[in-house]
């Protein structure tokens, strides 16, 4: 694979009826998948960054007449479900044809008996928890300057001449939180690399309103906070390594 390159699942296969066919995941994977109104946002999120993930890994497994991935993902019984996709028989479209999500138990009935991998994100178990001896050290020209990342900030902040102070005060309870319960630091998986999320409390000292994403420095001396995600953002990346067990963080 190309330097940069990330294969898409819509560039991999022909999906036209991919909104029922995740409705239908949903029912077989029972689990808070809405941010809101927002239908199966989270499991679409989800099913198509795991796919750029596990193509990268060269997990999906390519035969002749179809191809299989594993999704990661769970049914109520603990089943292990697969994404299956067959020939595509519409002319000028791609290869592929995203035919649905089925148990292994169901791809055997088809004859299909070899079965993908998950995804792994497990390559650096040490990043996945906060080492409450470094400092954390914010972006604070990335996060208070750049207008993109400025508007995640609640709106009666968002013009503050006030926002570094209050900043520095959010990410010092934030890492004292996490020295009371290190699982409040929550592993997110983003672009190859293992970082982690923190809650930042502006408005209330007790309900976040961002998480920054921090990652140590080469030396392993100091956290960089690199950025702030909106809480929405950051289940979807948190999601992709597993469920998501936060007081905090939740759709």
């Amino acid at each position: 694979m190309e330097a940069g390159f990330y294969m898409m699942l819509f560039e991999f296969a022909y999906s036209p009826d991919y909104d029922r066919r995740i409705g239908v995941l949903s029912k077989m994977c029972p689990e808070q998948w809405s941010f809101g109104q927002e239908r199966n946002s989270i499991l679409k999120s989800y099913i198509e960054n795991t796919f750029i993930k596990v193509y990268d890994e060269n997990k999906i497994f390519i035969y002749d007449e179809y191809c299989l991935m594993n999704t990661g993902l769970y049914t109520g019984f603990f089943e292990e479900v697969y994404l299956l996709f067959t020939l595509n028989r519409n002319d000028g479209r791609q290869k592929w044809f995203l035919d649905g999500f089925y148990t292994s138990y169901q791809l055997m009935n088809m004859g299909i008996n070899e079965f993908p991998p998950r995804a792994d994100y497990f390559f650096n178990p040490a990043a996945m928890v906060f080492d409450p001896k470094c400092d954390i050290i914010p972006q604070y020209s990335h996060i208070l300057n750049d207008m993109d990342n400025l508007r995640r900030l609640p709106f009666p902040l968002q013009e503050s001449s006030n926002l570094v102070t209050l900043l520095d005060g959010a990410v010092k309870r934030a890492k004292n939180m996490i020295s009371e319960n290190y699982r409040t630091a929550v592993p997110q998986y983003y672009k190859g690399r293992i970082q982690l999320l923190i809650p930042i409390c502006l408005l209330d000292e007790y309900i976040p309103d961002l998480a920054m994403v921090v990652s140590k420095n080469e030396s392993d001396t100091q956290y960089l906070g690199h950025t702030c995600l909106t809480l929405q953002m950051a289940y979807n990346n948190a999601r992709l390594i597993g469920r998501v067990d936060s007081f905090w963080l939740h759709p």
